[in-house]
């Protein structure tokens, strides 16, 4: 049994979670997937999967293995791909959903890019709140934030962006530099009334997440215009790291209450067909994704 295959295999299980998710992917039935992950444990003698009534889920063996297999598999195509002169050429529409506000901080300088390495491409953008349905909403590729859920695309992380709260120095040297998130009760805030930005704002404490409401002063529509209010010196604004990157990169914002900040949100890549994608998706996941992991909006 081809040692490749078997590799191809486990990584298509690794990231779907699911054998039957697994075999869909690679068109092959279930019974072929099990043939091929089972010679793959008797070949290097370790358990790379543990079954249970709710599926898949990897082994610290099969965790080490997933990655190893990943980087190889990536390589290998590419070094194909590149043999091949798959990308050569690629033209017509691509489809990409992002964040709000990921475009103007992050995405446009390397799109225009893509667009100038490759003329003969159309990129076409939309906003995205939540987690994108690539198949069911038309889309080519998606950049997200956030867990993912296990699903039919494939994913590259890029990173992990932070929830903050920031203000402009005019608005810290009048009204203080909040130490606590208890102290927010006499601060000013702005808000936005966007879907998914919450009037409460949660920290990190030492046994369990602190919720503070501030007062706000504003409350805008969209967060771009929060944070450009925030800008101006009006009051606090809680957002993602990327949100404001560019104002905390030249110092119309600074980052405040540091040490309660939550944790780090995932970033990746999204979409279909891997592999067997063809040339408008892989010339754009290829050309996009390593100039997005070295962002620096994306953290380690």
């Amino acid at each position: 049994m081809d040692r490749y295959r078997q590799l191809q295999v486990f990584d298509a299980v690794a990231q779907a979670g699911s054998l039957a998710a697994a075999a869909r992917r690679l068109e092959l039935s279930v019974a072929t997937i099990m043939r091929n992950i089972g010679a793959l444990e008797a070949r290097l003698n370790a358990r790379l999967l543990i079954r249970s009534h709710r599926g898949v889920s990897l082994s610290p063996a099969g965790a080490r293995l997933a990655l190893s297999a990943r980087q190889l598999l990536e390589q290998t195509e590419e070094a194909e791909r590149s043999a091949a002169g798959v990308h050569a050429c690629p033209s017509g529409l691509l489809s990409l959903a992002l964040p709000p506000l990921m475009d103007q901080q992050v995405l446009t300088p390397i799109a225009l890019a893509y667009l100038d390495a490759f003329p003969d491409m159309h990129l076409a953008t939309r906003a995205s709140h939540g987690m994108p349905r690539l198949l069911e909403d038309g889309l080519d590729a998606a950049l997200v934030v956030g867990h993912l859920a296990s699903s039919s695309e494939f994913a590259m992380a890029l990173g992990t962006v932070r929830p903050i709260v920031c203000a402009a120095p005019a608005y810290l040297a009048q009204w203080g530099r909040p130490q606590t998130p208890e102290e927010l009760g006499r601060h000013r805030a702005v808000l936005a009334s966007a879907p998914g930005y919450d009037a409460s704002w949660q920290f990190r404490g030492v046994r369990r997440t602190q919720q503070a409401r501030p007062v706000p002063v504003l409350t805008c529509t969209t967060q771009r215009a929060a944070i450009h209010a925030a800008t101006l010196g009006l009051g606090l604004v809680r957002c993602m790291s990327y949100e404001a990157h560019a104002e905390l990169q030249s110092g119309q914002l600074e980052a405040v209450l540091q040490p309660f900040a939550g944790p780090g949100v995932p970033a990746h890549l999204i979409y279909r067909h891997g592999r067997r994608a063809d040339a408008r998706v892989r010339s754009f996941i290829d050309f996009a994704a390593p100039r997005l992991r070295a962002h620096p909006a994306f953290c380690d």
